[in-house]
């Protein structure tokens, strides 16, 4: 009966420290979304939807309703207004929410983890507004529309933000849940071995699914500042290295990097998805800016 007192107690501080995160991380997106002006996604091509798409020349069997008689005036022709046909797509996202994603190394920057949720849900929000279908890239979080799924995807990502939440050694996404012809948005700082996440892209570009890997690493991950005496311990606390000239180990880990960003590189670009990266000292704007510019080159 203890035992179960205190799960219970455990899960209820979980979810009252969820609750207080979720309005603050869903504040701090839809702040961050208004930096983006996101218009719809249309098909660029004729058929049902809002937006002007061409003109052409009437042909047998259009209804008269179609035809733009202003612009037909203007020639001995009868021209048809077409729309551009839009509808409404499917974009899931993946915040990693492994270990390695909670390191900052400097107070007051914010962790890994903490980016990569900001930016998801951000993406939600624009996407959401824009009609689309957003979910999750794990079971359980299907692609839906409106305000009320970015309510649920807030409290997802911002439940990874509880303490006592268990905090996996490694993450990866779940291809078999995003939808056949859809978007997906991967975050992560890829540290961890790539193998699912490329075992994912290949199986999503064979069912038409066109995405971005958008790296995000901490700048002492980047620039290896460390020199003399140094301890270097994984955030799970599984693997600890002492050195004692941790400047010999810079140029081999800054090899070592460039080679792993190589490979994610040449992984997107056989997939047919676009690749980059951003530091947690660079402004989140830039970031949402790139991946919402990633995602209209890709439609």
């Amino acid at each position: 009966m203890a035992r179960h007192r205190a799960a219970l107690d455990l899960r209820r501080r979980a979810y009252e420290a969820g609750a207080g995160a979720l309005p603050a991380l869903l504040v701090a997106a839809r702040q961050l979304a208004e930096t983006v002006r996101m218009g719809g996604h249309g098909r660029r091509r004729p058929g049902a939807g809002d937006d002007f798409w061409q003109y052409r020349l009437a042909q047998p069997g259009d209804p008269a309703r179609m035809i733009d008689w202003r612009r037909s005036a203007r020639s001995d022709a009868a021209y048809v207004r077409d729309r551009e046909w839009q509808v409404a797509q499917a974009l899931y996202l993946w915040a990693d929410d492994a270990a390695s994603m909670r390191f900052s190394a400097a107070p007051g920057r914010p962790e890994k983890a903490a980016r990569a949720r900001l930016l998801a849900l951000a993406l939600a929000v624009l996407a959401i507004r824009a009609g689309e279908r957003v979910g999750l890239a794990q079971p359980g979080a299907p692609a839906r529309p409106g305000r009320a799924q970015l309510m649920t995807l807030a409290g997802l990502l911002a439940r990874t933000m509880t303490q006592g939440a268990p905090v996996p050694e490694t993450s990866a996404p779940e291809p078999a849940v995003i939808a056949a012809h859809s978007r997906a948005v991967f975050l992560s700082d890829f540290l961890s071995d790539p193998a699912p996440v490329e075992a994912a892209l290949a199986m999503l570009s064979g069912r038409g699914v066109q995405g971005v890997l958008l790296q995000i690493l901490d700048p002492a991950e980047e620039d290896f500042p460390y020199d003399g005496r140094t301890v270097f311990e994984a955030m799970s606390g599984g693997l600890r290295f002492e050195t004692r000239e941790a400047r010999d180990l810079r140029a081999r880990y800054l090899d070592r990097l460039a080679e792993r960003r190589e490979r994610l590189s040449r992984a997107a670009m056989n997939a047919g998805w676009q690749f980059s990266t951003h530091r947690t000292d660079a402004a989140p704007q830039s970031a949402l800016l790139w991946l919402h510019a990633a995602l209209e080159r890709g439609v």
